[in-house]
């Protein structure tokens, strides 16, 4: 078993003691960036950083940024502009603050960030962020510092230890990244250039760390991954594990009564994942699946390396082997060279799947990228119209899948407290957030209710 995850001990003295110094992390995009956030403030915790969710008192403001989206890199540079004035105010009251750039924006733009905004200390890559501790010493000392290069150690056994108390303060839900990097290289997207290659996390290094999570009284845990289900660690006899038989073994984990995994690509949902859909009650009836689009076409041009049809086939597997399963997917609209045939092959497909959730989006080129040099881009009040009418036909999906749940008995999570008086919150084995009263259970709980109406995202539920 990985031992740095596994063991107990006291976090080592922090650095100086003459104040306490607080962190405060901003985080963009994905489940794997708020993973990122919480071990890197782990990390931290070692140099005597407490997080803060002030950032007026920070000592140390961390990005830790996305380049997925649109004009990410320009959206860090604005807000990076209103921390030099934090920066600057504090400095007038003698209190040092150091500026940090992580993640997926830091390792695109390295050295440049320093360039274009002075106000910026450190740069590091979310390959290198168990270098953190060591960076902002660095950086503390007067040296600017990026740290961009591929990490050749592994930085989860570099990272400190769990700390229970930490895991209890985060609730009882939490994300477990097992997998990083991508190997797919599709045509939109920079996460291989920016993550890297796929790596997979060895069995024993996530059990240890699934273990350290059931016993700090997490109940459900998500196993994070570029493409999730391509993993293949290391088992405990030096064998070649998949997807599928690490679910099987994480089920026996003390205190772990549910498991979900996410994003998964669909050339590598393999049998033995499929089976795991089918055999094991602990692993939630909801498949995040993306297919990004409908058009044959378009597809290959995405290189995504399956067809329309190689999908809808998929999905028929998966619901023979689990009738209740939800599909969630993503999709792209407006993809250099799309057409209105284009567009309406991927309405079809929509319409055939039946979505209970998913994630549309107005393709938007992504520097380095091959679509960004293709011909033919999509005039934006193409892509506008066809993003709306998308949406709703995803909309209501969505309200028929809420729908649907009206009068079903279920186990629900609890939570967190509800909004109102009487009330606590949980969520159900399809994600949506469900209503409970308070009566039912406490948190971390798992209740048994029945579901009476729907809300606009979510389930209202009475005890049975």
């Amino acid at each position: 078993m990985n031992d740095t995850i596994a063991r107990d001990e006291p976090a080592a003295a922090p650095a100086s003691s003459a104040q306490p110094k607080k962190v405060f992390v901003k985080t963009y995009g994905c489940q794997m960036n708020v993973y990122d956030s919480q071990r890197m403030a782990d990390a931290l915790a070692a140099e005597g950083y407490s997080p803060t969710d002030a950032i007026e008192d920070a000592d140390l403001v961390l990005l830790n940024t996305c380049h997925i989206r649109e004009k990410a890199a320009e959206k860090v540079y604005s807000e990076l502009g209103r921390i030099r004035k934090l920066k600057a105010e504090r400095g007038e009251r003698g209190r040092e603050t150091i500026v940090g750039v992580a993640g997926c924006v830091a390792q695109a733009e390295g050295d440049e960030i320093i360039r274009r905004a002075p106000v910026v200390d450190l740069v590091i890559g979310p390959q290198t962020y168990h270098r953190l501790p060591q960076a902002v010493r660095k950086a503390r000392a007067g040296e600017k510092v990026v740290e961009t290069d591929y990490a050749i150690e592994d930085k989860f056994e570099r990272l400190p230890a769990l700390r229970k108390a930490e895991v209890r303060s985060r609730g009882v839900t939490a994300f477990l990244t097992v997998q990083e990097g991508c190997d797919k290289f599709c045509t939109f997207c920079v996460v291989p250039y920016t993550r890297g290659s796929e790596t997979s996390r060895p069995v024993a290094q996530i059990l240890a760390e699934a273990q350290r999570l059931g016993e700090a009284g997490v109940r459900e845990v998500t196993l994070l991954g570029q493409n999730v289900n391509a993993w293949h660690g290391e088992g405990p006899d030096g064998s070649e594990w998949g997807l599928g038989q690490l679910l099987f073994r994480l089920v026996e984990v003390p205190g772990i009564a549910r498991l979900r995994y996410t994003t998964s690509h669909p050339r590598d949902m393999d049998d033995a994942l499929i089976a795991a859909h089918r055999d094991l009650p602990a692993l939630m009836p909801y498949l995040h699946l993306p297919v990004q689009a409908g058009s044959d076409r378009i597809l290959k041009a995405m290189n995504r390396r399956h067809t329309a049809d190689d999908y809808l086939r998929l999905i028929e597997r998966i619901r023979a082997a689990n009738p209740d399963i939800a599909m969630s997917g993503d999709f792209i609209v407006g993809f250099p060279g799309e057409t209105d045939a284009d567009f309406e092959a991927t309405m079809r497909l929509v319409r055939e799947v039946g979505y209970a959730q998913a994630f549309s989006f107005k393709y938007s080129p992504r520097p380095g990228t091959p679509g960004a040099e293709m011909p033919l881009h999509v005039a934006e009040h193409v892509k506008d119209g066809r993003l709306q009418a998308l949406q709703a036909l995803l909309g209501e999906q969505q309200a028929a899948f809420l729908k649907s749940r009206v009068g079903l008995t279920m186990d629900v999570l609890i939570e967190k407290p509800g909004r109102q008086p009487g009330q606590i919150v949980g969520r159900s084995p399809w994600l949506q957030p469900v209503i409970v009263d308070e009566k039912a259970g406490e948190i971390g709980d798992i209740v048994r209710v029945r579901i009476t109406k729907t809300g606009h995202a979510s389930l209202f539920s009475e005890p049975v």
